[in-house]
């Protein structure tokens, strides 16, 4: 079982930054991907990026070179930091954490950060 607990959203002005949080009650070394998810009014939720227990990156096209993920192991957290940030990025944003076995997968979803980007 994975808790996870989003933080770092708000309102901003169009080309500012954020940095969201997700802390997990379990160590994340041992999760094998985690990673963000947004969902805006009447969209589906989308992928933005996600990082492996390797450190190894993905990213949604709409986002490359300006949103950056990373983990601290230490403190059982991930990162993702924003910038240039655009009217369409505005969503309410969903950490994510994989646990992945030879024949199970199992997905856990936080409760959303909401993020505003006013024009």
């Amino acid at each position: 079982q994975v808790q996870l607990v989003e933080s770092g959203g708000g309102l901003v002005q169009a080309g500012g930054s954020l940095r969201l949080s997700c802390a997990s009650s379990r160590s994340i070394s041992s999760i094998n991907t985690m990673g963000w998810y947004r969902q805006a009014p009447g969209k589906q939720r989308e992928l933005v990026a996600t990082i492996t227990s390797g450190g190894s990156t993905n990213y949604a096209d709409s986002v490359k070179g300006r949103f950056t993920i990373s983990r601290d192991n230490a403190n059982n957290t991930v990162y993702l930091q924003m910038n240039t940030l655009k009217p369409e990025d505005s969503a309410l944003f969903y950490c994510y954490a994989r646990l992945a076995g030879r024949q199970y997968a199992l997905d856990y979803w936080g409760k959303g950060t909401l993020v505003t980007v006013s024009s």
